[in-house]
């Protein structure tokens, strides 16, 4: 009887009782009710995150004004004296005050998930506000998109410890917040879910999946709520009406591979080289790196200060030159490298986003000089940028394209994007092996893991360790005097046989317990019915390896059956077969190291 109509009986027969839940309907409700819990914490989280993220993004253009007027130009004063002093203050706080504020924001947030349980302190969320928002409003070439995933992921360690979640949830909460922040910061919901997933958790269930969107589209409701539904950038619709058009897309992705395997290059070498030097440099380092940032726009390029949003604005609306174009992404590299590998906090996001679209624009600006007769803008050419850029820099190839159909809402671009983010990324690749995300790790002496390469990673299936259908096959529905007759006495006692169930199942006993039936039992009973009720699991080739390992202490045979007839045998897995398999993995593995 079933514990259902268990209780159904009880309430008829004992009314007394009906108005008390039972041990399973009470664990029933307490389950659902975390469920709802979770879920309305993942809506609240989405809120807190979107006001802190708008609240960051106003800091930022404040002090942007005050510290470097509301229009600053070449040769004033305070291109040079601003983010240099900023160091100074960044490198005091970040030394005496808040000591986890350097970096992006990223690798932090992977590091609290996969190493501190998802626990991100309050002072570093403070920290990171603060900080972030001096540097970046003083002229730091950096961007605000990392901080605040960080900021949300902060947000959500809080509010999950004060509600007393588990371990289990609190990591789970990490990247909740994360996407909050980002999304906010983005405008872009679907582009920080996805993100999220490629370079936070790497994998995802439903439930994760649910809380994640929730939390995005809250904050991104409440960002909008102040910024408005506006698109980040805003370029005419693109229709290729020459196909050969795609062939300067195309060159484009190839320049952001290179242009990525340079930028990847200059902070992969210059970054371990300032932590390697004492303490008192490594004080010195922001204030030096924002001194040689201000000297670059002081000189003639104050666009390369800052996030540089209004720059990436009028690139998509053509109005620098080529050269120009190449410079200010030259000059962007340069003047990142700088302040993000003097531990300034601040993100690569934005910088990245710059870098791409001054390429894309100035291929777009050359296309026009020279073929004219190509009806493509330029705007689209640095749009289609940004992807590329963020797809080869940054290895999130899925996040790239979504992103920038994200940030313009123009869709009639998506082929473009597509073809140029594909080039760039396989480009990335091949020259630069590890992502950049991943060489900071190994720098701060971490090992999170690679999401690319679990991404990479094929594991081994049934069908690679499945041995040939043996001859030990018996049918269920044989008597035991039938059954006599195909069993040899002379097998060795460990000897498998296949047993096939009338339902389709199969399932399986050793020689000498089959010897044993024999002797004891009726001769007309049948053998399914000595065996009892249980069966093996089902399971077809193409499921991972590992599925058979939980069942094989059980089982020391699991048949493999065909999806396409029920039951007909393809092959048997022993516990031998899956060790072998996975020896030649490892093997494999080492040789190609």
């Amino acid at each position: 009887m079933t514990e259902q109509s268990h209780s159904r009986w009880r309430r008829i027969l004992h009314p007394e009782s009906a108005l008390r839940p039972t041990e399973a309907e009470l664990s029933a409700f307490a389950s659902l009710r975390g469920e709802r819990v979770f879920l309305l914490l993942s809506i609240f989280i989405g809120i807190i995150a979107g006001l802190l993220v708008v609240s960051f993004r106003m800091a930022i253009e404040w002090l942007s004004v005050l510290l470097l007027g509301s229009s600053p130009g070449p040769h004033q004063g305070r291109l040079l004296v601003a983010p240099a002093l900023a160091g100074v203050v960044i490198a005091l706080l970040t030394r005496f005050v808040f000591p986890q504020v350097r970096g992006s924001g990223v690798n932090q947030t992977k590091a609290a998930l996969y190493i501190h349980n998802g626990y991100i302190s309050f002072r570093t969320v403070i920290g990171k506000f603060l900080l972030a928002a001096l540097a970046i409003g003083s002229g730091h070439s950096l961007g605000p998109e990392d901080p605040s995933l960080q900021i949300g992921a902060g947000v959500a360690s809080l509010v999950s410890r004060r509600v007393g979640l588990t371990r289990e949830k609190l990591r789970i909460f990490a990247p909740i917040g994360a996407a909050a922040g980002l999304a906010a910061a983005f405008n872009a919901p679907i582009s920080a879910i996805l993100f999220v997933i490629e370079e936070v958790i790497g994998q995802w269930s439903a439930a994760v999946l649910g809380s994640i969107v929730l939390s995005a589209v809250s904050s991104v409701v409440v960002a909008r709520w102040f910024w408005g539904a506006e698109p980040m950038f805003r370029i005419p619709a693109v229709t290729l009406r020459d196909p050969r058009e795609l062939i300067a897309y195309a060159v484009l992705g190839v320049v952001g591979g290179v242009a990525s395997l340079l930028f990847a290059k200059a902070l992969s070498v210059l970054r371990p080289m300032l932590r390697r030097q004492p303490g008192w440099n490594q004080m010195l380092q922001p204030a030096v790196a924002g001194l040689l940032v201000g000297l670059i726009g002081y000189l003639g390029l104050p666009q390369v200060m800052g996030a540089g949003y209004q720059t990436i604005d009028a690139a998509i609306h053509a109005e620098f030159a080529w050269k120009m174009l190449l410079a200010l992404a030259i000059f962007k590299i340069i003047t990142t490298t700088l302040s993000f590998s003097s531990g300034t906090p601040g993100g690569m996001f934005a910088p990245t986003l710059f870098i791409g679209a001054m390429l894309g624009a100035a291929v777009g600006t050359l296309e026009k000089a020279y073929v004219p007769h190509v009806t493509g803008s330029v705007g689209s050419y640095a749009l289609v940028g940004m992807g590329v850029l963020f797809a080869a820099f940054l290895r999130a190839p899925l996040t790239s394209v979504f992103m920038v159909l994200e940030v313009s809402q123009n869709y009639t671009i998506i082929l473009p994007v597509i073809l140029a983010n594909t080039i760039a990324y396989l480009m990335s690749r091949s020259l630069q092996p590890i992502p950049i995300f991943e060489v900071f790790t190994h720098q701060d002496g971490l090992d999170l893991p690679s999401m690319e390469e679990q991404r990479e990673e094929s594991d081994p299936h049934l069908e690679d360790a499945l041995q040939p259908v043996p001859t030990l096959l018996l049918e269920g529905d044989w008597p035991l005097d039938a059954v006599r007759q195909h069993v040899d006495a002379s097998r060795e006692a460990d000897a498998y046989y296949l047993v096939r169930c009338s339902d389709g199942h199969w399932s399986g006993v050793t020689h000498s317990a089959l010897l044993t039936m024999i002797r004891e039992a009726a001769g007309d009973t049948t053998l399914v019915e000595q065996l009892g009720p249980e069966r093996m699991p089902v399971l077809f080739p193409d499921l991972p390896l590992w599925s058979a390992l939980t069942h094989l202490g059980r089982w020391p045979v699991l048949a493999i059956t065909s999806r396409a007839r029920r039951g007909v045998l393809v092959g048997t897995i022993t516990q031998q077969a899956v060790l072998s398999r996975y020896q030649k993995e490892n093997r494999t593995h080492d040789a190609e190291a």
